[in-house]
C-alpha cells in the first residue's frame, strides 16, 4: 500500500469520509485482477476472447484502480436522485419539458426507462449532480469490473464494500427490463429483444452489447444486436430478419427518432407495437439539460409547489444552471471562468466547454443557441500508478438508476476537460463504500 504517512496524520481512527479521501488521494495500488475480469466477461462460451479484444482495441476502457466514497456520500446521491424524481414527475414540471420537445415525447406508454445515468462530481459540500442521461452506457461492464477486484493489501480489505449486491445484480438489470415490459401492459416476458444502435460493431461500448445479448439469452429471451436500418415495420409488427421484435433496448443517440432510417422503429413506437426503453419521453423529461435550469432555480421550484425541504436538497446538490440567451450574453461572458457550457441536447461530453478555455469563435457558436451555462463543479481526484509513476486523475461518479432507485455506482477516471477513455490509467473504475476505521501508512 503506497501511502505517505502524512496522509493519516489526522487521527488513528478516521471517519468514513476521511478514510475514502485518504485512500483516493494517497493510495495508487491496483485492485483489478485481470484474470478474474476475464472470467467475468467471458462467462459464456460465446464470449470467449472478449477480454483480449477489449485489451487490444480499448486499452483505456477499464482502470486498474478503484474509487472510494463514504456511506453519507452514497446516501446523499440517493436522496438527490429521489428529489429529482419527485420534481420531474410533477405534471407542471413535465409540461415545461414536453412543451419544448418534439411531439413524439408526449407519447406515454408506461415504461420508466432502463439505465438512467445520474452523473456527479464529488465536491467538498457533497455530491453535485452535473447531468442526467437516459441511455447511460457501461452498466454491465461496470458490474463485471466490480466483481473482478481484490484487496491490494490487508488494510484495504474492510473498505471493499460494493454499492450493490453484485451476485444478484444481473438479475436486477433483467428485472428492470421486465418491469418496463409489464408497465406497457405486456404479460410474461418478451420472446425477442433487439439491442439497437447505429453501426453497433463500431461503437466503443459494443462489448457491452454482447453482454446484454447474453443477459437476455440466459433468461430464455432471444436477442439480436442490430442497426436500425435492419428493422422493418410490417402489418403492425416491428421485424428483424422477418421475425418479430417485442422489446427494443435503445442505445441510439437520435433521442427523438428523427432520422429517416429510424422510420420503422418510430412507427412501431408511436403505435405501441413495441416496448422501447429508454424512450423519447424519458429523454425530454430527464436528459434535456434545460431541466437543470428548473432544478436549480428556487423561484421556479416554489412556483411548481415543491416542498421547501426538497427545494433545499436540490439547491445544495444541483449546480446553478441557466439557458444561454442573447440577453444573458454579457453577464455570462463576464462570469465565464466559473461556468461550464453544455449543449442542452448533447451527450458524451461532446461540444462542452469550460468557460476559462473559451475562445471568441467558440463563444459565438454557443451564442447561436442550444446551450446551458452551469456553475463549475470541480471534479475530485484519484491517484493512480502508470508505468511506476503516480499521477492524479479527475473522476466523476455515475449512478445507474431505475425509477429513482440506484442500482449501481461506478466512476470514470480521466485527464482533460471532460471524461474520456484515452487516459492511461483511466477509464471505468469500480466504486466502493468505505466505513470509518483505522488506517496506517
Amino acid at each position: 500500500m503506497n501511502m505517505e504517512a502524512s496522509d493519516f496524520s489526522f487521527t488513528p481512527y478516521a471517519g468514513a469520509h476521511d478514510v475514502a479521501e485518504a485512500i483516493n488521494r494517497g493510495c495508487d495500488c491496483r485492485s483489478l485482477d485481470p484474470e478474474r475480469l476475464r472470467r467475468q466477461l467471458e462467462a459464456e462460451p460465446s464470449l470467449l476472447g472478449l477480454a483480449a479484444e477489449i485489451g487490444r482495441s480499448r486499452p483505456q476502457l477499464f482502470s486498474a484502480t478503484a474509487v472510494f466514497i463514504a456511506p453519507a456520500t452514497l446516501a446523499a446521491m440517493a436522496d438527490l436522485i429521489g428529489a429529482v424524481e419527485s420534481v420531474l414527475t410533477l405534471p407542471a414540471c413535465q409540461a415545461i419539458a414536453l412543451d419544448r420537445a418534439p411531439p413524439i415525447a408526449r407519447i406515454a406508454l408506461g415504461p420508466k426507462s432502463v439505465f438512467m445515468g445520474f452523473d456527479f462530481h464529488l465536491g467538498e459540500t457533497g455530491p453535485q449532480l452535473i447531468e442526467i442521461n437516459t441511455n447511460a452506457g457501461g452498466a454491465l461492464l461496470n458490474g463485471a469490473l466490480a466483481r473482478a477486484q481484490k484487496a491490494c493489501c490487508e488494510q484495504i480489505q474492510p473498505f471493499l464494500r460494493p454499492t450493490a449486491a453484485l451476485g444478484t445484480l444481473d438479475q436486477r438489470w433483467l428485472d428492470d427490463f421486465l418491469a418496463d415490459w409489464s408497465l406497457q401492459g405486456r404479460s410474461g416476458k418478451p420472446a425477442r429483444v433487439a439491442i439497437v444502435d447505429e453501426h453497433p460493431t463500431g461503437q466503443y461500448l459494443y462489448p457491452e452489447f454482447l453482454l446484454f445479448r447474453q443477459l437476455f439469452r440466459g433468461a430464455g429471451i432471444d436477442a439480436v444486436i442490430c442497426d436500425p436500418a435492419e428493422l422493418s415495420f410490417e402489418s403492425g409488427r416491428l421485424l428483424h430478419g422477418g421475425a418479430p421484435i417485442d422489446l427494443v433496448y435503445n442505445r441510439l443517440t437520435d433521442f427523438y427518432l428523427q432520422a429517416p432510417a429510424l422510420a420503422p422503429l418510430r412507427a412501431a413506437y408511436e403505435t405501441g407495437a413495441v416496448v422501447l426503453t429508454p424512450h423519447p419521453r424519458a429523454h425530454a423529461l430527464y436528459a434535456d439539460k434545460r431541466n437543470l435550469t428548473v432544478l436549480s432555480d428556487a423561484a421556479r421550484l416554489a412556483e411548481l409547489g415543491v416542498p421547501q425541504p426538497l427545494v433545499d436538497r436540490l439547491l445544495a446538490g444541483v449546480p446553478r444552471t441557466v439557458e444561454v440567451t442573447p440577453e444573458r450574453a454579457g453577464a455570462l461572458w463576464a462570469a465565464r471562468r466559473g461556468l461550464f457550457f453544455k449543449p442542452f441536447a448533447g451527450f458524451g461530453s461532446r461540444a462542452t466547454y469550460r468557460g476559462d478555455k473559451l475562445t471568441q469563435r467558440v463563444w459565438q457558436e454557443i451564442l447561436a443557441g442550444g446551450y446551458v451555462a452551469q456553475d463549475l463543479a470541480l471534479p475530485s481526484a484519484r491517484r493512480v500508478a502508470v508505468d511506476g509513476q503516480s499521477s492524479d486523475l479527475k473522476l466523476d461518479v455515475r449512478a445507474y438508476a431505475y425509477a429513482g432507485a440506484i442500482r449501481l455506482v461506478a466512476a470514470r477516471l480521466y485527464k482533460g476537460q471532460t471524461t474520456n477513455f484515452r487516459t492511461p490509467g483511466g477509464g471505468f473504475a469500480p466504486v466502493f463504500v468505505a466505513t470509518a476505521g483505522r488506517l496506517s501508512g
